[in-house]
């Protein structure tokens, strides 16, 4: 070939999980965590971490180099991003969702194949744990704590973006199904002064949402609720909210789900869903395709168009359907109960 084209993205592509599985250990090891306390040495964190002090030296070097640590004078230090993201005392700590990709979907990544061939998650091939999805998984409230916790640190991202998407100060009561700790009702109710919220999750969920919302400016306008929205009577609402939930399931319990909000909601009332959003081709943004092929291997799910979810939703009798991209990690859907004079 006279001009091959450029082989960077082959390159970059080749070495990408090497990055990823550098700041996985880090994180499992606890480096951040030590260097929040005060600049060290590598010799100095190998004797407190129990590793040795060359291979230490060189995965503080690669995160160094990744951009998470600075290094002078043979002493490191977290950088601000790893202070924010990687430190688990962090109001913003991603921390417990690493440790979940590096625990959990790293090694269910490496059936990909499998996956792929036969249309199912990995978690038996990769655990033996029976059912799919998170229960089995998260079988101690630590391991429950750590990902709810992650996700919080990725709702702290997203949910003020998803909030301020549409104007929604003509609603007054948001339940989030399957609200996790609460950061999209924090995020709502602190931008709209009349609104009030209840956060809908399973026990194990609720109690540590109860620990979230307490810290809110506007607590005093929410409340947390236990329940699965599957089984038990939702509570009343003008406003649900789904997020990062009809993609961990099949059509068919999506149909179910959004037949029962929409029987509860009034004339007027409205879903708001937030999900990443794919292109109506299926080709991006990639984080979408990648989330898709995640999908995959840890539920019944998948990502979607915005006309595939507007497909669904118009079938279980929504009217108008509105979706719009945030600039973060979800996008925003905005679906009416037939019967709401106006634009959305």
């Amino acid at each position: 070939m006279t001009n091959p084209p450029n082989p960077q993205p082959v390159l970059d592509l080749i070495e990408a999980f090497r990055r990823s599985k550098t700041m996985f250990a880090a994180v499992s090891m606890g480096v951040f965590e030590a260097l929040h306390e005060a600049p060290a040495s590598a010799a100095e964190l190998a004797a407190r971490l129990g590793a040795n002090a060359d291979a230490l030296g060189r995965l503080l070097d690669g995160c160094a180099a990744l951009g998470l640590l600075r290094k002078h004078a043979g002493a490191y230090q977290n950088d601000a991003v790893a202070e924010a993201y990687l430190y688990g005392g962090s109001a913003l700590s991603l921390r417990g969702y690493v440790r979940y990709s590096d625990e959990a979907l790293y090694p269910m990544w490496g059936h990909l194949e499998d996956a792929v061939r036969e249309g199912t998650h990995r978690w038996t091939q990769s655990f033996g744990l029976a059912g799919p999805i998170f229960s089995a998984f998260f079988r101690t409230d630590d391991a429950m704590r750590d990902f709810l916790m992650g996700m919080h640190g990725f709702g702290m991202l997203t949910s003020p973006k998803v909030v301020s998407a549409f104007d929604l100060s003509r609603f007054h009561r948001l339940v989030d199904l399957g609200g996790a700790t609460g950061h999209l009702a924090m995020a709502a109710c602190e931008r709209y002064a009349e609104l009030h919220a209840v956060v809908f999750d399973l026990p194990p969920a609720a109690a540590l949402a109860r620990q979230q919302v307490a810290k809110s400016r506007a607590c005093d306008r929410m409340e947390v609720v236990s329940g699965d929205f599957f089984e038990d009577q939702l509570p009343e609402a003008d406003l649900y909210y789904l997020g990062r939930i009809l993609h961990d399931w099949t059509e068919g319990k999506i149909e179910r789900l959004l037949a029962r909000i929409w029987a509860r909601l009034p004339e007027g009332g409205a879903l708001l869903i937030g999900e990443k959003l794919l292109e109506e081709d299926g080709v991006g943004p990639p984080a979408a395709n990648m989330q898709s092929l995640n999908m995959l291997i840890v539920t019944e799910g998948r990502e979607r168009s915005l006309s595939e979810y507007a497909g669904l939703l118009r079938r279980a009798g929504f009217g108008a359907v509105e979706g719009r991209r945030t600039g973060v990690a979800l996008d925003a859907i905005l679906a009416v109960k037939a019967g709401l004079r106006g634009k959305l």
